[in-house]
């Protein structure tokens, strides 16, 4: 299990994940911030990317932020991997 830091953008035009040069994670959801809908597309979002089930991605930390901490069943080099590979 890792845990994993990411921005969301909430409200985008189109749902992706971007892991930039640096290491950062950035996902955007096209759902609003109300309800949960971002929470709950932010997990849809990265699990696809990841290639693993949904109901297997966390949010530790950050439900009402921009800054999220999700816990993931992935070393932090698998996720590295995926991500670049779905990018």
């Amino acid at each position: 299990m890792s845990r994993i830091a990411v921005h969301v953008t909430p409200r985008s035009t189109q749902n992706r994940v971007v892991c930039t040069v640096d290491g950062a994670i950035q996902i955007w959801v096209s759902a609003a911030p109300a309800d949960n809908a971002a929470n709950l597309a932010v997990v849809k979002v990265l699990a696809d990317a990841l290639g693993i089930p949904k109901s297997t991605v966390t949010i530790v930390r950050g439900q009402s932020s921009r800054t999220k901490l999700l816990e993931v069943p992935l070393t932090e080099a698998e996720i590295a991997s995926r991500l670049t590979e779905a990018t």
